[in-house]
């Protein structure tokens, strides 16, 4: 008897899922466990697998669509089955829904200019024309909103866009002199701004400010995802912080000694330890000593966990993702170096698996390398901390009680109150500090 194939829960937080690429097509034979399609969800492009075995009789959706879980995908049966009557019970419409989803954007216009000439604004319109755009469900979208529009002055009619008139109202150009080269011979912003560098028109001003129309873009599955879990947490979780600054000097030459000794084992020096990987093995030896902050929330009990699974946060474009070194306080910082960069790579190509990026007990998020002195991060729920690492920047600091030219780095632990009190987290920071201001004592520690 034919069975339907659903959209597979593929991650713990996965809502709908988009089918990327079909491996199996119409007529297939397929066994529990064969691969049919990649799907894209909310945190990366995921294997789905069948449940049935059988022929693949039909494909009701093709690459492009987005599905919710547990929505209907494929039937498989047996060769020549009758699948009419199974289709008919379908809530979805089938077959082969279209890959692309139409959305429309209208803009209402008002009449009256604006003040501030740093914002466009432009006049209502007696007719505004809807462009349709199809977008590709798998990406990120931008749609335009600014169409002609249709003006009326000094009793006669001026076509002319939006941004055109947004243009000629704060540089004092008169719509009715200039030529307008668009469809119906509409004004568009170029005939605007070639009036202007033509010195006509009436200009006030001989500069041209340079202005864009408004853009509706559409969230994809990662972007929803981290919408509604960091709003959970930053709602739900009474969060406090704390921070700490750290005399990096002794962590630099540590750096240097790790890099040197690298070479020495590989000449070519395929992986670089960097002062992030120094970070994490420091805090991961920090956790194994303070477990009440390795901890999470559990409603009425607190779990303190036997196990230390550093997530490493990775920007990636439309997101983020947390890949997670796991018993990272049982690797060495070499280890944790080349672990990061292969799992910050997959995490970039949407290729980790579910167990790479879920189940961490902490998490460290670095924004150093952009240039960011200091910042408070958002905890990653179940977990109860989050340590957010900034730049290492030239500063005064205090040697032998004396001021000198030092580098320093800047610290900031968000903690969940209802499992990390302040002297705990204190705590916490003082140990991390000490570690990176003395490298060498995580040798007792690796």
């Amino acid at each position: 008897m034919a069975k339907i194939q659903e959209m597979t829960q593929l991650s713990p937080t996965m809502e709908e899922g988009t089918i990327v690429k079909w491996l199996k097509k119409e007529g297939d034979s397929v066994s529990p466990g064969d691969i049919i399609a990649e799907v894209e969800t909310d945190k990366a492009v995921m294997e789905m697998e069948a449940f049935e075995s059988g022929v693949l009789l039909k494909i009701l959706h093709t690459e492009g669509a987005k599905l919710k879980v547990g929505q209907a995908l494929a039937v498989i049966g047996k060769p020549g089955e009758d699948v009419t009557s199974l289709l008919a019970d379908l809530p979805n419409p089938t077959p082969n829904q279209t890959k692309v989803e139409t959305t429309q954007a209208k803009e209402t216009q008002t009449t009256k200019p604006s003040v501030a000439a740093s914002t466009p604004n432009v006049s209502s319109s007696k007719e505004t024309e809807t462009k349709q755009t199809s977008i590709n469900s798998v990406n990120t979208t931008v749609t335009p909103v600014a169409e002609f529009t249709e003006a009326n002055r000094g009793g006669l009619r001026v076509l002319a866009s939006p941004l055109a008139k947004s243009i000629a109202i704060e540089h004092g150009v008169d719509l009715h002199t200039v030529m307008g080269t668009g469809p119906d011979g509409r004004i568009t912003k170029k005939d605007v701004l070639d009036t202007l560098s033509q010195g006509s028109g009436n200009s006030r001003s001989s500069g041209v400010a340079v202005s864009r129309s408004d853009e509706v873009v559409t969230l994809n599955g990662m972007r929803k995802t981290i919408a509604k879990r960091l709003t959970e947490s930053k709602q739900n979780l009474p969060h406090f912080y704390l921070n700490v600054d750290v005399n990096a000097k002794a962590m630099e030459s540590f750096r240097t000694e790790l890099l040197e000794f690298q070479k020495h084992l590989d000449p070519e020096l395929q992986v670089k330890v960097s002062l992030n990987d120094i970070v994490v093995k420091a805090t991961a030896a920090a956790l194994r000593f303070h477990p009440k902050v390795n901890a999470s929330f559990q409603g009425d009990s607190i779990l303190q966990f036997g196990r230390v699974d550093v997530g490493i946060a990775v920007s990636l474009d439309g997101g983020l993702l947390t890949p997670v070194i796991r018993n990272a306080d049982k690797k060495s910082i070499l280890e944790i170096s080349k672990e990061v960069k292969e799992l910050a790579k997959r995490a970039r190509e949407r290729k980790l698996k579910p167990e790479e990026f879920s189940g961490g007990t902490f998490t460290i998020s670095n924004l150093g390398m952009y240039g960011i002195s200091r910042f408070t991060a958002i905890i990653n729920e179940p977990e109860s901390g989050i340590l957010a690492v900034g730049s290492v920047e030239d500063k005064p600091v205090v040697e032998n009680g004396a001021v000198v030219a030092g580098r320093v780095l800047s610290l900031t632990l968000s903690c969940d109150h209802r499992v990390i009190d302040g002297a705990v987290g204190a705590e916490f920071l003082r140990t991390l500090k000490s570690l990176l201001e003395q490298p060498s004592l995580m040798a007792g520690v690796v």
